[in-house]
């Protein structure tokens, strides 16, 4: 875990109300799926009642490293056996984390008390005596899973910070995050952040059962999820949501992540390493059985892109280099960062998937948020949504599969160097699948769609390269009018007969800090 997975939920954190379930409510109402799901519905009936709340010693007043001092005790807040395949940890409260979840666990009392841990005597000395521990309730619950391999119990799962969670597959490390529910995410007004009350284990065996009650002003809800960790994590999730006033911005399982830059430029970071981020494209499949491939990208200032939809079949922000030489990171590790797919179960309808850009000048802030947003404004009362999330090894294998020969591997861009009145785009494609078979590179045509962007769109080709087995090349060069300062860049393989290559690229053009192409 790092400083800026913390960051995660620092804003929520800071402007999110705080409730707490009283504790008979949490031993009781809350210990099956209805249960929690009927707690929605009520705590939605009721005005929204936020309950401000001050961290007090030792809890109050932490640095990241201080933070990281209060370590969860084993037999009373972690290791806590859940059946032969998972354990749990219960997170202190402090630092970014002063919202009080309460928590339910099979079989184990989670009743907090602040004497439940150990701290490190470099940050609290004298160390806290059981008189001055104040009872200040739970962060978050972090569930292990011998992930990699037998008899070592690995992080699987981390729920804290608002409805923030993240999870890994095997061979992973930490990177993009998910949440319950986002408001608000890209609108002219502050985000309001849904916030966790109560965490619930249902039940475990092979996987594991969960629930978490979501409050927030204008709504509360249950997320009900099964758990299913390996090669590929598996979350079947189901979103209960009971709206106490009608909602326009609402986002669906939405993800978050971090892009610092590439090779696709303008660069406006200063840095070592080639490539820093924890996805680099956001992909969907549009209920027209279209793939569609949309970079991520830095930008000078805050962008919002709405890709409508009717019916969607997936979308999810994934991470595509897999090798070490294309991070230079070893600390860091961008390499095995996990990328995140979400399959919408049911018809979702009409809508969008929304894509948030905001700049960034590093790493420590998520800056990157994709989601689903109905078309309809969701009417007071009862609506649910329910969808597989799926957290994957880094690279295209973690893609549900589509019959296109050929998968965009490498984006990259740079001044045009004749004129350097444009931008040269150079894309790099993969085989989709060993065997593809050969193709005749004057037959495909780049199709570049409406004029206005095709008819500032020169020297675009098509070509083997020869260094690497059974890659190519498309490569284009934008040039666009002085007045110009966006423009939706659109690029579709085509054969003859009108059957697409590969995924529809995409990618917004928007003038550089400086105000150059």
């Amino acid at each position: 875990m790092n400083r800026r997975h913390f960051l995660n939920g620092a804003c929520a954190a800071a402007l999110a109300p705080m409730w707490r379930p009283r504790r008979a409510q949490a031993d009781t109402a809350l210990r099956s799926p209805q249960a929690m799901i009927g707690a929605a519905r009520h705590l939605a009936a009721q005005p929204y009642a936020p309950h401000p709340q001050v961290l007090n010693a030792p809890f109050d007043g932490l640095s990241y490293d201080s933070y990281r001092g209060i370590r969860p005790r084993t037999g009373d807040t972690a290791d806590l056996g859940l059946g032969p395949h998972f354990v749990a940890d219960l997170l202190p409260p402090g630092w970014l984390f002063p919202d009080p979840v309460s928590i339910t666990l099979p079989a184990h009392d989670t009743e907090f008390s602040a004497q439940l841990f150990d701290y490190d005597p470099r940050y609290f000395t004298p160390h806290p005596t059981a008189g001055t521990l104040p009872d200040m309730g739970f962060s978050g619950l972090r569930l292990r899973h011998q992930l990699n391999r037998k008899g070592s119990w690995d992080e699987v799962i981390v729920l804290q910070g608002a409805s923030y969670f993240r999870a890994l597959a095997k061979g992973t490390v930490y990177g993009l995050s998910a949440r319950a529910l986002s408001l608000g995410t890209g609108g002219p007004t502050p985000e309001e952040f849904p916030v966790t009350r109560h965490i619930t284990v249902f039940h475990s065996d092979a996987r594991l059962h969960f629930g978490c009650l979501i409050d927030s002003p204008r709504c509360a809800g249950a997320l009900i999820a099964t758990l299913d960790p390996g090669e590929t994590t598996t979350m079947d999730c189901t979103l209960h949501l009971f709206a106490r006033t009608p909602i326009e911005d609402a986002g669906i399982a939405p993800l978050t992540s971090m892009f610092q830059h590439n090779d696709l430029g303008p660069a406006a970071i200063d840095d070592f390493r080639p490539a820093v981020h924890d996805s680099d494209v956001l992909v969907i499949d549009n209920g027209a059985g279209e793939r569609l491939w949309r970079p991520l990208a830095n930008p000078a200032q805050v962008q919002v892109s709405a890709f409508a939809d009717q019916s969607p079949r997936g979308f999810g922000l994934v991470q595509m280099p897999t090798a070490f030489n294309d991070f230079r990171d070893h600390e860091g590790a961008y390499h095995r960062r996990p990328s995140a797919w979400v399959t919408p179960q049911g018809d979702w309808g009409a809508g969008a998937v929304m894509l948030l850009e905001i700049p960034t000048p590093n790493e420590f802030a998520d800056n990157i948020v994709a989601f689903w947003r109905p078309a309809a404004a969701l009417g007071a009362g009862a609506h649910r949504f329910s969808y597989r999330l799926d957290w994957g090894a880094p690279g295209p294998a973690s893609l549900p599969a589509r019959e296109y020969p050929l998968l965009p591997l490498r984006n990259a861009s740079g001044i045009e160097p004749n004129l350097a009145k444009g931008r040269l785009f150079v894309i790099d494609f993969t085989p989709a699948r060993d065997g593809a078979q050969p193709m005749d590179a004057a037959q495909v045509q780049l199709d570049f769609g409406a004029d206005d962007v095709a008819n500032h769109v020169t020297g675009a080709a098509f070509y083997r390269l020869r260094d690497e087995a059974g890659a190519w090349r498309a490569s284009f060069v934008f040039t666009p009018p002085p007045d110009l300062d966006v423009a939706e860049l659109r690029l579709r393989l085509r054969l003859p007969s009108g059957a697409l290559l590969a995924p529809v690229w995409l990618y917004r053009w928007t003038r550089s800090r400086e105000g150059g192409v």
